[in-house]
């Protein structure tokens, strides 16, 4: 399956080290996830993708922008193809207006589903969808059920219609698909809905099958003299509702002093613009069988 990374803080940061250079950077777990990378980060409040359909490991512009992005919000991830062709029109993320998403799942038998999935998109979105995947349906699906109920800013709405949103998404999807898959391995062929969303401001990660960790604190932050952010989150762990200064989300632990907690199956979550923490968790069918 891919690899995700998502990053939100109240310092502009580089993120080289978890891309390249820590032990089990992205960089790295490429090599297990061969089929393309994308990387995005906003300025002022604009976000700027790049992407491509090779393997990160072995591309110099990976490794040249992992060098030079610093941004406040960042989304990162490894394509290893379920659905669609390996091309740069399928890889991750994709991006809306000022929102970005990034996937790691599939869905089942999806060209069955197709045309029922993109019958709940938004007539103002189909045409946007340019790819072949599934995780670009699932976005522009997303996108339509968030304006349905009437969210345009994850910062301005509270965690509990945020929950009941995308609740709504996964019924969509799984009322064709099926349950999502919950059990230990990861049975890339069965469904999964894991994913990351940004705006730039807000960021919510849910955990729909596929791995996810998330780090808010560090055992010991190295800035902790100097860094006029610093602050009791910064070494400790978080309450509901508690402002961090970041939030940290990967398919694998990295290395480094950040403290990482495993997302459960069906955990929604994120921090808004003004970077206080919310978890949820979602009431979603998964089964531990394999679906015939």
């Amino acid at each position: 399956m891919c690899r995700l990374f998502g990053f939100r803080s109240v310092i502009t940061s580089q993120i080289h080290s978890s891309l390249v250079h820590a032990e089990n950077a992205l960089g790295t777990q490429s090599l297990r996830h061969p089929d393309g990378w994308g990387v995005a980060y906003y300025l002022n409040n604009i976000p700027h993708i790049i992407k491509s359909s090779e393997r990160a490991f072995d591309d110099h512009i990976f490794h040249r922008i992992s060098g030079v992005v610093t941004s406040h919000t960042v989304i990162a991830h490894l394509r290893k193809a379920t659905q669609g062709q390996i091309n740069i029109l399928n890889s991750h993320p994709f991006q809306f207006g000022s929102w970005v998403f990034a996937h790691n799942g599939n869905l089942k038998n999806y060209h069955l589903h197709l045309e029922k999935l993109k019958s709940h998109i938004h007539p103002e979105y189909l045409k946007y969808i340019l790819g072949t995947t599934d995780s670009e349906v699932i976005f522009y699906l997303l996108l339509s059920v968030l304006k349905e109920n009437h969210i345009s800013d994850l910062e301005k709405s509270c965690p509990l219609k945020l929950k009941i949103t995308i609740e709504k998404w996964c019924q969509l999807i799984t009322q064709y698909t099926g349950p999502l898959y919950g059990g230990e391995d990861s049975q890339p062929q069965e469904n999964h809905l894991t994913f990351l969303l940004t705006n730039g401001s807000s960021m919510i990660a849910f955990q729909g099958g596929q791995n996810l960790h998330y780090s808010t604190y560090k055992n010991h932050c190295p800035e902790r003299e100097t860094c006029p952010y610093f602050s009791h989150s910064c070494e400790n762990g978080v309450e509901q509702n508690q402002k961090v200064n970041h939030l940290i989300i990967a398919s694998e632990k990295l290395q480094g002093e950040n403290v990482w907690i495993k997302m459960n199956k069906g955990q929604l979550i994120g921090v808004g613009d003004k970077m206080n923490f919310f978890s949820q968790q979602l009431e979603v069918p998964f089964t531990k069988e394999i679906s015939s």
